[in-house]
């Protein structure tokens, strides 16, 4: 059974710095395209930062310079490191891990979520 429990979430002030964790079980996070998205209230779902298994990164041009997403293979974690919070970072953040298969098969699993809250 495959698990991804985030955590670190939380209220700060705006300036201030989150780290959240994402820690998987049932599945090995260095062969995953592993994510971080959020949607806030009203908004869709979107893209924060993802890293591949080469260790490549990208990021949404929103967080691009304050956000930084990493990886631990040994704990089999993925973290997003969450400095210069702005108001509307605020959002519930989820993890999510990717995995394509060479025959088209596709595994896509979520985390249930952890709430960040920046205040003005």
């Amino acid at each position: 059974q495959v698990q991804l429990v985030e955590s670190g979430g939380g209220l700060v002030q705006a300036g201030e710095s989150l780290r959240l964790s994402c820690a998987a079980s049932g599945i090995t996070v260095s062969i995953y395209a592993m994510g971080w998205y959020r949607q806030a209230p009203g908004k869709q779902r979107e893209l924060v930062a993802s890293i591949g298994t080469t260790g490549s990164t990208t990021y949404a041009d929103s967080v691009k310079g304050r956000f930084t997403i990493s990886r631990d293979n040994a704990k089999n974690t993925v973290y997003l490191q969450m400095n210069s919070l702005k108001p509307e970072d605020t959002a519930v953040y989820y993890c999510n891990a990717k995995l394509r298969r060479v025959t088209g098969l596709t595994y896509d699993y979520w985390g249930q979520g952890t709430q960040v809250t920046v205040s003005s």
